[in-house]
Order: structure tokens, then C-alpha cells, then sequence
């Protein structure tokens, strides 16, 4: 296994030079939206009200915006589509609704969707995290406080990825946001030193920053981030799978799903890991053989996955960048195509809906719906 150092020293090559590349893929489903540049913290001294806005009426529409990265279905059976730059469409299954900044939106850079058990709905932006209550959107304020010590894992939380650049995550427990840093990491304090912003002006991340956050069946939290690997938290310590283990390289950890035994995917299906909690003050990671090429037992069939779920059978749905959706029931894969004619398409995020059906954030070509055999493209 190649030391982090070196490991790091590839990838930092391969973002200085290919900047863009990075800008296309930099996601999360949190507060950070793909494509966005670094953009400051929020500050302390920020007001702990929340901003009021006007009550939203939005902009009947026919058609959704093509850069539809995000699929979500609340519990009222409303469809909502985040858009990279359009704000979000809401879908009642008669009437498409566009909702922008001018009717409350704090941005219209959409970073995913969540719901609490009130029904409200939280849109992560590219500036912040509104909500909608069915008739108005407000501005989630920072609440002034320690950035280290609030870190609690309470069940009914809303976990949002930080703004780029800020290795920041923040938790929403129903009426205060907590802005949270990680505790330093070896590597992460490593990577920094090694590559100083005076000497890479264009290298504008954290290490810690952090593409996805996933609650598994337990209760515990993970963390995918661009740099250091994954980090799970179980409401009192810090564990790591560093990006040394993992080999997702430049592409970072964008994925992360448990399987219906309770092992744990993370971007490439070449090995799957289970959690050894012998010691439960120190967990640990065991490695184990997860889906092989039949050509080559060191490569993943599978790879570049940006998004996953699983279905009512247990079989996991992954949604890579550029190569489809596979599915696999722990015996056997399927490849689902996912083209535009006969160009491919480059896809963003998966999500099933309340119903199970599987659908599709796409880079620019829509959302797209699976019927049963194929996806096809989602026309209201």
C-alpha cells in the first residue's frame, strides 16, 4: 500500500494541472454545491435569527433546467429537482414549479435536499441552507459557538457538508446550525504542510473537506471527503479509512452505501469493508473482496461512483460518472446504459423515491426515471 505522502503527491499533480476537471466533480450532499468555487466560511458574528423571506410564489414552467443534479421526493409525494444554477423545480405531479432567489432562495446553486419531521424542506446552497415550510423560504443562521466542541449525534439532526475550502460540516438540530471542524488529522496537518497555499494559490480546498455524509443503520455518521478518505463518527470518537486504503484518488469519496449485511461500499466495488468493534473505544476496518474484474482480480469492474442506494430487495444501485447505473444482489451485476440518443451521459446522483423507483440527477441532460427496463428521461 503507497504511503499517503505519495499518494497525495499524485493527486495534488493531477489537480494543479487539470483544474477543471476538479470543478466539474467537486460535490457533496451538503452546503456545497458541484462546480462551485471556494467560497469564505460563514462568520460568528453572523444574527442567530433566522432571515425571513417572502411567501414563494415561483414560476410555472414547462420544462426542467438541463443541469438537474438533484432528485428528491418529500413525504407529501412532491417531487423537488435541484438545478447547478436555476434554483429548484417542485413537481406535484400536475404543475412544475420553479423557485429562484427571487422568491426567498438564498441561492440558486442547488446542493440537495432533506426533510424533517414536520415536513419542512432544506435546500443546500452554494451560500447557505434555506428552508420552506410550504409557503415561505428562510436563511438557517450560524449559531455563534465553538466550532469543536458541539459535535453530538442526536437522531432526528440534519447534516449538511461545509462551503469549499473550510473543512467545515454543520448540523442542524432543529433550531440552532452548528458550525463544526474536524478534529486534526496526521495526514490531513501533513497534506497541508506539504502544499501551502503561498506556493499553490490555484490548490483552493481543505483537505477535510467533505463530499458526502451518510447516516448508516446503526446511527453512526460518515464522512466522505476529497483528500483523506472517509471518516465514520459514532457520537463520541473519530475513526479513518484513509485515501491510502481506499485508491479513489483524485475522484475522492463521493459514495458511500451499506449493503443489506452491513458492510460498506465507498466509490469502487474492488473490496468492501466491515467495522470491528472488539475494542469499542478504538473501531477498527476490516477489508474484505468485494466485486472483481474477471480479467484482472486487481481492478474494480466498477468504479467513478458518485452516488448509490439500495433498493426494497437489498441489491445496491450505483450511478457512476460516465459509464451508467449497475446493480448488484450479491451474486450478480447489471449495466444500465444511460444515453441521450447514442451519446452517453454523464451522471451526477441517484435517488429512490417513495414508491422505490429509481431516479437520476444527470450534468446536463435532465432527470432521468427507470421504468422497469431502461432510464428514460423525465418530462413532466
Amino acid at each position: 500500500m503507497s504511503s499517503f505522502l505519495s499518494h497525495r503527491t499524485m493527486f495534488n499533480q493531477r489537480c494543479l494541472i487539470n483544474l477543471s476537471l476538479l470543478v466539474v466533480l467537486s460535490a457533496s450532499t451538503g452546503w456545497e454545491v458541484t462546480g462551485q468555487d471556494a467560497r469564505p466560511a460563514p462568520r460568528a458574528s453572523e444574527a442567530l435569527s433566522e432571515q425571513k423571506a417572502s411567501p414563494a410564489r415561483g414560476e410555472t414552467v414547462s420544462e426542467l433546467d438541463k443541469a438537474i443534479w438533484y432528485v428528491f421526493q418529500a413525504k407529501n409525494n412532491d417531487y423537488w429537482f435541484g438545478s447547478k444554477e436555476r434554483g429548484v423545480y417542485r413537481y406535484n405531479g400536475k404543475t412544475l414549479v420553479n423557485f429562484t432567489t427571487k422568491d426567498g432562495l438564498v441561492s440558486n446553486q442547488s446542493g440537495g435536499f432533506q426533510e424533517d419531521n414536520a415536513g419542512n424542506i432544506y435546500i443546500a446552497t452554494s451560500e447557505g441552507i434555506s428552508r420552506f415550510d410550504g409557503r415561505t423560504f428562510t436563511t438557517l443562521s450560524v449559531l455563534a459557538s465553538s466550532a469543536t466542541t458541539d459535535w453530538k449525534l442526536q437522531p432526528d439532526d440534519l447534516w449538511f457538508a461545509g462551503p469549499d475550502d473550510t473543512g467545515l460540516v454543520y448540523r442542524y438540530d432543529g433550531k440552532s446550525l452548528h458550525r463544526l471542524e474536524f478534529p486534526k488529522t496526521k495526514d490531513g496537518e501533513a497534506h497541508i504542510a506539504t502544499y501551502p497555499r503561498t506556493k499553490y494559490p490555484n490548490a483552493t480546498y481543505s483537505p477535510y473537506d467533505v463530499y458526502r455524509i451518510f447516516k448508516d443503520s446503526k446511527g453512526n455518521l460518515w464522512f466522505g471527503t476529497a483528500i483523506l478518505g472517509v471518516c465514520r463518527y459514532n457520537g463520541k470518537s473519530f475513526a479513518w479509512i484513509p485515501e491510502s486504503e481506499l485508491r479513489n484518488g483524485s475522484f475522492g469519496t463521493r459514495s458511500i452505501i451499506e449493503d443489506k449485511d452491513g458492510k460498506f461500499w465507498f466509490c469502487n466495488t474492488l473490496h468492501r469493508y466491515e467495522v470491528d468493534l472488539s475494542n469499542s473505544a478504538e473501531p477498527k476496518f476490516r477489508k474484505l473482496d468485494g466485486i472483481h474484474d474477471v480479467n484482472d482480480p486487481n481492478r474494480a469492474p466498477i468504479g467513478g461512483i458518485m452516488s448509490s442506494t439500495v433498493d426494497s430487495t437489498g441489491a445496491l444501485w450505483m450511478a457512476t460518472l460516465r459509464e451508467g447505473v449497475w446493480r448488484y444482489d450479491g451474486k450478480s451485476v447489471t449495466h444500465y446504459p444511460v444515453k441521450d440518443a447514442d451519446k452517453a451521459i454523464t451522471l451526477f446522483t441517484i435517488q429512490k423515491d417513495n414508491h422505490g423507483v429509481m431516479w437520476l440527477g444527470t450534468q446536463s441532460a435532465g432527470a432521468y426515471k427507470f421504468n422497469g427496463k431502461t432510464f428514460e428521461k423525465f418530462r413532466p
